[in-house]
């Protein structure tokens, strides 16, 4: 079955076709500032003669949305609605399925939600200690990555993925952790929005919530002022001077010591996050890097890893170097595995499933 998959970022926008397992076309159009004229470009490119279903990446789906589902006027109203939750996000999406719904009104499009994966977050998870009244949780985000790749280092490890428990790493501009128990996200990084969590390329991550209010009383900075500064111009942009980790490596072979204190920083607070995630499962049968730095990067698999060794962790520097897919070492009881991730398979897989 032929799928055209559709993710709309914020300035960006990627698409696909694929006919499960195989990719057939795909391309990425960067620096969009007009998402509408973006995807008529692309719908006039792209070989669609035999296609069947068209796959929306929508980031948020709040507490309606657990599964991927058929996109009706009724359901992208509320994608609209919860724009409350991603501002930056879910009204792109759904610019984007209007867009695809116009020029292909013949085939069922279905969206394919960024934080269905984590649905199945328990409450003493997902539940943040505020009031009841102020009707927030934690979400989590990625959830596409995770689970395509919570079920890869499954297939790796040659067992069931209900029989594993998987610390999965996505580690790309944007970065989060999750705690995948026997194919169900139990734990994961990014919360009410994916600014919380670990350092990314431009976000802060975790950071004390009365950070806002000093920032308030202090330099008198507005909340839209300070939600833009902790969203795109922290992380490791704030810490380095720059979000591309291939330049921050530079930096630091240059002897730049604030960028040796960035790369520090960052996978110090992965560390943590896995520690934290071997606690939350009791142990766990692998761990998994993905995405662009989790993939291609040795150095921060490395020292994200390093000294934890009585946790039962050990890489091997040269399968870590080659990139893997196995990069532990033998007497290591935890496999830490390199897993390229494939959010548009993973997305067609899903939208197969549902229309068939």
């Amino acid at each position: 079955m032929s799928v055209l998959t559709v993710n709309a970022g914020s300035s960006s926008l990627k698409w696909s076709v694929v006919d499960p397992p195989e990719t057939l076309a795909s391309g990425t159009v960067q620096r969009v500032t007009d998402h509408a004229a973006a995807l008529r470009g692309v719908l006039d490119e792209a070989p669609l003669d035999a296609l069947e279903v068209v796959a929306h990446r929508v980031v948020h789906g709040g507490e309606r949305y657990s599964a991927p589902v058929r996109i009706t006027d009724a359901v992208l109203d509320s994608i609209r609605d919860l724009s409350v939750l991603a501002p930056l996000h879910n009204p792109v999406n759904a610019d984007g399925i209007e867009v695809a719904m116009e020029a292909l009104p013949d085939v069922p499009h279905v969206a394919v939600f960024d934080t269905a994966f984590h649905a199945t977050l328990p409450p003493r998870a997902h539940t943040y200690a505020v009031p009841r009244a102020w009707n927030v949780r934690r979400y989590g985000f990625h959830g596409t990555s995770h689970a395509y790749v919570s079920r890869e280092a499954a297939r790796l490890l040659g067992r069931d993925p209900e029989e594993v428990d998987v610390i999965v790493l996505h580690l790309g501009n944007g970065a989060s952790a999750s705690a995948v128990s026997k194919g169900r996200s139990i734990d994961t990084s990014m919360g009410l929005t994916p600014l919380e969590g670990l350092v990314m390329g431009t976000r802060s991550g975790d950071v004390d919530p009365a950070l806002i209010l000093h920032l308030r009383r202090t330099l008198n900075l507005s909340t839209d002022e300070i939600d833009k500064v902790l969203n795109s111009r922290s992380g490791l942009l704030a810490l380095a001077g720059d979000n591309d980790m291939r330049e921050v490596h530079r930096r630091i072979e240059a002897g730049d010591a604030a960028a040796e204190l960035a790369l520090d920083v960052y996978c110090y607070r992965i560390r943590k996050y896995v520690g934290a995630y071997l606690a939350a499962l009791g142990g766990a049968d692998a761990i998994a890097f993905t995405a662009g730095v989790g993939e291609n990067d040795a150095i921060v698999r490395e020292r994200s890893l390093s000294g934890l060794e009585r946790l039962g962790i050990d890489l091997d520097p040269e399968r870590n170097c080659a990139g893997g897919p196995v990069i532990s070492s033998d007497a290591s009881t935890v496999r830490v595995l390199v897993v390229p991730t494939d959010e548009e398979l993973e997305m067609a897989t899903q939208a197969v499933a549902l229309v068939r």
